[in-house]
């Protein structure tokens, strides 16, 4: 019996990055839902118990991208603002709801939120982004035709906890105008957040005072004003930038005046 030798070459595993065509939901739906009651004549809601992470795409997605000219790229992309996002939450109709009275129609109100949080109507095609309830200056409440209904939600990534109070109520097809006692109780969607790795800068503007950095047999003083008799030794370390001798000092020493005073 001949036998022979079999060589099995193991080639590495290539990873291919994907230029994404939709927004990414970032985990299973978390809905919270409505249902009108006609015996009591107002809205009620059921919550979810979870709450869902905001995600950056660097993060869920670490080697994909979004297309350069879809509307949401600006605040998504990791090579833009590489927002952290999430499209778990939504709306939905509850199956137990009574029908809503001849003449009115449900609408959503943002009734709090924090400042970090910024929401967007979503649609991956037609490509839509449009800011609403609050972002960008968009009105605090929508119309919404029972249809399930997921908004996005942005934030910086960090690892702060945010959150948003929502409430459904009733309104007059025609005008508009919210029907009191029909709102729900509040909505409080709770979000945690994911930072995304970057380095976090900081900045802070000093005040330079300068000297000839070959002059190492003088040190620098200050006081309150040239006339004054208590001069007070500057104890900052002395640095050498653009190749003069240099004091960092903090921008509380701009009202200073300061000398030079030959050492022993």
């Amino acid at each position: 019996m001949r036998t022979g030798l079999f060589a099995f070459v193991l080639l590495p595993f290539a990873v291919h990055a994907a230029t994404l065509s939709s927004v990414p939901m970032q985990g299973g739906m978390l809905m919270p839902m409505i249902e009108y009651d006609a015996d009591e004549g107002r809205l009620h809601v059921v919550m979810p118990e979870e709450a869902p992470q905001l995600t950056p795409l660097l993060v869920s997605h670490p080697a994909d991208s979004f297309s350069a000219g879809a509307p949401w790229f600006p605040a998504l992309d990791p090579s833009a603002q590489g927002l952290s996002f999430s499209r778990r939450y939504g709306w939905v109709m509850g199956v137990s709801s009574d029908p809503l009275p001849d003449g009115t129609a449900i609408w959503i109100r943002k009734v709090a939120s924090d400042p970090a949080l910024s929401i967007y109507a979503y649609q991956a095609s037609p490509e839509t982004w449009t800011p609403i309830l609050g972002t960008g200056g968009s009105s605090n409440a929508l119309y919404w035709n029972g249809m399930m209904f997921h908004p996005a939600f942005t934030a910086p990534p960090g690892t702060s906890e945010l959150t948003a109070t929502f409430e459904a109520y009733l309104a007059d097809v025609e005008t508009g105008a919210a029907l009191a006692g029909t709102e729900t109780e509040p909505m409080l969607f709770r979000f945690t957040n994911v930072p995304d790795g970057r380095p976090v800068l900081g900045a802070e503007i000093k005040l330079a005072v300068q000297w000839d950095s070959a002059a190492t047999q003088w040190g620098l003083e200050w006081a309150t004003s040239i006339t004054s008799t208590v001069w007070n030794a500057v104890t900052n370390e002395v640095v050498v930038l653009d190749g003069a001798g240099t004091a960092l000092l903090d921008l509380n020493a701009a009202g200073r005046v300061f000398r030079m005073r030959r050492l022993p």
